[in-house]
């Protein structure tokens, strides 16, 4: 599998289509460009021309989550995350979707580290300092629901390309915005492994080719 990402395209994606076409939103932190560097924008890449449009592939070896086009093209997004142990490979589908929600740490959660979470065991409002961040995308499993898994936005950026998170995906506010708007109900989710040292196997992973 080779490692070669297609960066041309992240002004397009993050000056017209993304900002200056988006309508007003409740906060202002979710248009915050939070200075990141740009090979940590989205950009578009090429992709298998098999993969289906609409479809959601994170691959944890890259750091990246791949929003398919169709037609062999996709974008790429940075997202962080879950710590090792915590990141739950496997086939999901998107069950829910929210903006700005609420959150409430799971048991297992508060038993790994009340000091943190029991505070929150009531639920915590949707805002921008929720842990969720600007919109959630809640991963399903059939005969099973709802699995506690989300792709959610954060308001810090420090945590972007890391393995950082209770099991989720996450992206910063902003970006996580661009993908809900692009993801519909039911669309499919792949969390590809990852080994416990932040790596993956590049052989189960969609290929990306420069264009």
């Amino acid at each position: 599998m080779k490692r070669r990402n297609f960066l041309t395209g992240s002004a397009a994606l993050l000056g017209g289509t993304f900002v200056a076409g988006a309508p007003a939103l409740a906060y202002d932190e979710t248009l915050k460009p939070y200075g990141l560097p740009v090979h940590l924008l989205p950009h578009y890449v090429n992709v298998s021309k098999e993969l289906p449009p609409q479809e959601i592939h994170v691959s944890p070896s890259r750091f990246a989550l791949f929003l398919t086009l169709g037609g062999g093209r996709a974008i790429q997004y940075t997202c962080g995350i879950g710590r090792p142990g915590l990141y739950e490979p496997g086939e999901f589908f998107v069950g829910a979707r929210k903006q700005w929600p609420a959150w409430t740490p799971t048991p297992e959660m508060i038993e790994r580290d009340p000091a943190s979470y029991k505070k929150y065991e009531d639920g915590m409002p949707g805002g921008p300092n929720n842990p969720l961040g600007a919109r959630a995308i809640y991963l399903f499993k059939p005969q099973i629901g709802d699995t506690f898994l989300r792709i959610h936005g954060t308001n810090d950026p420090r945590t972007i390309g890391k393995r950082v998170s209770n099991g989720c995906a996450r992206l910063v506010n902003n970006q996580i915005v661009h993908l809900y708007r692009r993801t519909p109900m039911n669309a499919k989710v792949v969390l590809y492994p990852a080994s416990e040292n932040g790596g993956g196997d590049y052989s189960q992973e969609p290929q990306v080719t420069r264009g």
